[in-house]
């Protein structure tokens, strides 16, 4: 069931799920109003004075016309988004690809067309002439309905596509994603959570059996509520070795169970079908996927070839958002209990600490290079201790506050060393107050935005 939800999902965003879907809506619509004219007729035209009939020759013009030029305008925006693509690709990395892949409007403004040009040859082929002459009255007037509509869709597509490749929009949308989904995703946990002294303590012990894995790919998703119920029939302990995004090869042990007398080889292929691995990673279940395409894109803005520090600066404000989330959140246990209370899988949960490291350690040695950025970095590192609510968190940014600032040391001179070098310090004194006391005390420090 997991991996069905998964393909599901991939097939719901492919790009050509929405245009096919409406394809065929276009055909409906054509045999609907074929029927609609051969049973009523064109009688009710005789009583407006203001419309003139539309005749046989007339008919077939118009909706000749019509399908003509949606299929040559389809052509056209579909060449537009390969450009669009393409520029977006090499511009911000290929990994963005998804959320252009993901966006509605291109791929409804191609199925518009599409669905124009399938209704106008649908209803062109029922005309006739000569002694059963047969015009569609109805069927014409929604084909120049529809061909109005097409070019409102047109107007709106040039004006999507210039803002949907801006890098401010792009960004924003990585971002609030990122937001959308830690608010939605962590109150879902796996059981009921397990008290942390007891979490501590729960470990493997005695002979343990391993499932290996049957495919080579990254982990898209995983079924936790499967994997609590086998473990609870089994009367087992599970411990997983990966998390979704993570990359699997064949072969290799996916999750360790204990003890194993009470495990038997019958039930690996179960264990397997909680695992949907595929050939990329994938936001749908892979939260850390979006903080890696926020990293790439501030990553390639500070590249020497690129040398834009105010993309950069847009990617920290939005991952201090997403930081923010993290710190304000119940995270999950890594130890999660069944409805008795028993220990039954031990996973590999997002944490605060891995978000800090994949986000903010993985842009330290870029930052550390340019100044505005290094002086932002910063910066939004002390919104996020604001928001903390617990002592290890801000541990977690003061290691990462250390290192950055003996990064910057080797990567910068003079003046600009030495602002980052005393920002650093005065950070490092913020985020050493306890808990609640760091928002009242910001203003001291932070000065002007980046």
């Amino acid at each position: 069931m997991n991996r069905l939800r998964a393909h599901l999902s991939a097939v719901r965003s492919s790009y050509w799920f929405v245009p096919s879907l409406m394809a065929l809506g276009g055909i409906l619509l054509g045999g609907i109003m074929i029927w609609v004219d051969a049973s009523l007729g064109a009688s009710w035209i005789e009583g407006l004075g203001w419309y003139q009939q539309v005749r046989t020759d007339g008919a077939r013009e118009v909706l000749s016309t019509i399908a003509g030029s949606m299929v040559t305008v389809a052509g056209v925006v579909f060449s537009i988004t390969i450009v669009a693509l393409s520029y977006a690709s090499s511009q911000y990395g290929p990994r963005v690809l998804t959320n252009f892949m993901d966006d509605r409007g291109n791929t409804v403004t191609l199925g518009t067309f599409i669905a124009t040009f399938l209704y106008s040859l649908m209803v062109l082929r029922t005309i006739r002439g000569g002694e059963e002459d047969f015009v569609p009255q109805y069927s014409v007037i929604v084909g120049l309905l529809l061909a109005v509509c097409s070019i409102g869709v047109l107007i709106y597509f040039i004006h999507h596509v210039l803002q949907s490749i801006h890098i401010n929009h792009v960004v924003e949308r990585i971002g609030r994603q990122l937001i959308d989904d830690a608010r939605t995703r962590f109150p879902r946990l796996i059981g009921s959570g397990t008290p942390e002294e007891k979490a501590q303590s729960t470990e493997l012990t005695g002979e343990m059996a391993v499932t290996t894995s049957d495919r080579t790919g990254y982990i898209q998703a995983l079924d936790g509520d499967t994997l609590l119920r086998i473990a609870q029939e089994a009367d087992v302990l599970i411990r997983l070795r990966y998390r979704p995004g993570d990359f699997v090869m064949e072969g290799r042990g996916l999750v360790d169970i204990a003890p194993r007398s009470r495990w038997s080889d019958e039930q690996d292929d179960k264990l397997r079908d909680c695992f949907t691995v595929g050939a990329k990673r994938t936001p749908d279940s892979d939260l850390m996927f979006l903080v890696s395409e926020l990293v790439e894109i501030a990553a390639r803005a500070l590249s020497p070839g690129v040398n834009d520090p105010m993309t950069a600066v847009t990617c920290l404000d939005w991952l201090g958002a997403g930081g923010t989330e993290f710190a304000t959140r119940e995270l999950p246990s890594a130890v999660r209990s069944d409805d008795t209370g028993t220990p039954r899988l031990i996973a590999n949960p997002d944490d605060f600490r891995s978000f800090v490291a994949r986000s903010f350690g993985r842009l330290r040695q870029y930052v550390a290079t340019d100044t505005i950025a290094a002086l932002h970095f910063l910066r939004v590192i002390g919104e996020v201790g604001a928001a903390c609510r617990e002592a290890d968190q801000l541990d977690a940014l003061r290691t990462e506050v250390s290192r950055f600032a003996e990064l910057a040391k080797e990567k910068l001179a003079g003046p600009n060393c030495r602002s980052v070098q005393e920002r650093s310090e005065a950070l490092k004194r913020l985020l050493s107050l306890g808990v609640g006391e760091i928002d009242s005390r910001q203003a001291d420090w932070l000065g002007g935005s980046a």
